[in-house]
């Protein structure tokens, strides 16, 4: 069946071992939405948003996300325990075996594309399972017009069967679920997990190991906005650091929220098309535009709603991890198209538990290039079981679950374009202040808001700096709207001693870590570490 007739079909699902299968081709989300309530796999919030239960799994699953290893990744992709290697013939078995399952099921297919920028455009087509999966995919990639399906081929397909379980024995897998990258099928196959990060995080995945080796473009897990002058400003932070808060700038056009391309020639581009964001504990004063944007057409995930449909954002017993995807035009100051140029800032964010690093220092490419390989930021006590103090946490690039060549790599492409365009590269603290968690106090968003700003508007050019004598950072010894005292972190501890033995313990952590990348990071970036 072909639904919502907006082109002729051209093409058959049996082309992908797919039999005798009923599809609904690019539906709406209207009818996407009213199917997921019909089939009583969702409810209605009293926004008007969908709610969902993703089942088994309401996040990613690390261990279960592997990569084909043939010719095209064998001597590329750093391999480990985040880039997890699968046989091409387990992998073909396994498709198989998924392409039947599908077989005569009532199916949602979907064109796409990822990329604003029409240089390094991605054609994706995305066959779901479940409506709402479905759904999500017109959220999170970007939409075709009318007329370019007419035509369409893609250049991925992504094969989205939450229903189906693995058998680890004879399909390869470690367990039930599964999310395997093909580069040379060009396939992405996602099974046993309903949770739809998985559908996304896929793609950008391989558009990570596209860009950089084919294009010369360097791919970032970041958001991404853009001022009046048309400078562009990038923001990279792992979760909970403020990433999506602190680029939801009024005075700034948001390019997007996760994942960005950087060109040859200084352009900026969103991979997708819309926002996939954490909702708990949020509330329209905290974060207005995310909170605003749920409503019709945006799908909540994982989320406690009461008799009447409301939500409540700080009920965590489904996960932590509650989530909402919508559209980007579901938010009111967006570029169009979501392309930026002329990089002036970049903001790495870092919810330091321990309370030692600067609420703002400027990072020369060296160090930037290190900030950027560590990806630190620290769990806090109560976060998981058993965490009783700060936990110093590190994902490479700010997202190596998503990264398939090795970290330096990257690294070494951020430097290139820094000296090339002139950026100014700042590590923001966003975690504690006056002590670490339990003593200290949260830095006020406020003043953080103020240092990004006076960043921004070129108003730390001028001040003057002092070096932090562990971390080597430049702090800047004043700040429009920011108290002098919280510019430097151990003039906030009472006992500078304590603040002394914190900092050098954190700078020990950042050391241990960056170990394993010694052997591949030249001296530059070497020298960008903790100096102590």
């Amino acid at each position: 069946m072909l639904s919502n007739n907006v082109t002729s079909k051209t093409f058959s699902l049996s082309d992908y071992g797919i039999k005798k299968a009923d599809f609904h081709y690019q539906l709406s989300p209207e009818e996407l939405h009213q199917i997921t309530i019909d089939k009583d796999m969702g409810v209605e919030a009293n926004s008007g948003a969908l709610a969902v239960n993703t089942g088994e799994f309401t996040g990613r699953s690390p261990l279960d996300r592997f990569i084909v290893k043939d010719e095209i990744t064998e001597n590329e992709v750093w391999w480990g325990n985040i880039n997890i290697p699968f046989d091409k013939d387990k992998f073909d078995a396994l498709y198989k075996k998924v392409a039947q399952y599908l077989s005569d099921k009532e199916l949602y297919v979907r064109d796409a594309y990822a990329c604003a920028d029409q240089d390094y455009r991605l054609n994706i087509r995305v066959i779901n399972e479940y409506p709402w999966s479905n759904m999500f995919a017109y959220n999170m990639f970007l939409r075709p017009e009318e007329e370019e399906l007419e035509n369409f081929q893609e250049d991925w397909l992504i094969v989205n069967a939450p229903g189906f379980k693995a058998d680890p024995e004879t399909d390869g897998t470690r367990q039930h679920n599964f999310a395997i990258l093909n580069f040379s099928e060009k396939i992405a196959l996602i099974g046993g997990t309903g949770y739809t990060g998985e559908i996304k995080k896929g793609i950008f995945s391989a558009l990570n190991f596209i860009l950089p080796i084919y294009h010369n473009v360097l791919p970032m897990h970041c958001s991404a906005n853009v001022g009046d002058d048309h400078d562009t400003a990038l923001f990279f932070g792992l979760s909970g650091t403020g990433k999506t808060t602190l680029s939801a700038d009024p005075e700034r056009k948001l390019i997007g929220d996760d994942e960005h391309g950087w060109t040859p020639n200084n352009k900026v581009f969103n991979f997708e098309g819309g926002c996939y964001a954490k909702v708990i504990n949020l509330s329209e004063e905290g974060e207005p535009d995310i909170y605003k944007a749920i409503k019709r057409g945006a799908i909540l995930e994982n989320v406690i709603l009461d008799e009447n449909g409301e939500v409540d954002f700080e009920d965590t017993t489904i996960t932590q991890n509650t989530r909402v995807s919508y559209p980007i035009y579901h938010i009111d100051n967006i570029q169009q198209p979501s392309v930026g140029e002329n990089t002036k800032n970049i903001f790495f964010l870092t919810a330091d538990a321990f309370g030692v690093l600067p609420p703002i220092s400027k990072l020369n490419p060296g160090q930037a290039a290190y900030h950027f390989i560590s990806g630190y930021t620290a769990k806090v006590a109560g976060t998981e079981e058993g965490v009783t103090e700060p936990i110093p946490s590190f994902s490479a690039c700010f997202g190596a679950p998503f990264m398939p060549l090795h970290p330096t790599r990257y690294a070494e492409m951020l430097s290139e374009k820094m000296k090339a365009s002139g950026v100014n590269v700042w590590l923001i603290n966003t975690g504690w202040t006056g002590g670490p968690y339990g003593t200290g106090s949260r830095m006020k968003l406020k003043y953080t808001r103020a240092m990004i700003s006076a960043a921004l508007e070129g108003k730390l050019d001028d001040v003057s700096f002092e070096q932090h004598p562990i971390f080597g950072l430049e702090m800047p010894t004043e700040c429009p709207h920011v108290p002098v005292e919280v510019l430097n972190p151990r003039k906030t501890w009472k006992d500078k001693e304590a603040y002394d033995k914190k900092a050098g313990l954190l700078a020990s952590y950042f050391k241990d870590n960056f170990e394993k990348f010694d052997d591949f990071a030249n001296d530059e970036i070497l020298k960008g570490g903790p100096i102590v």
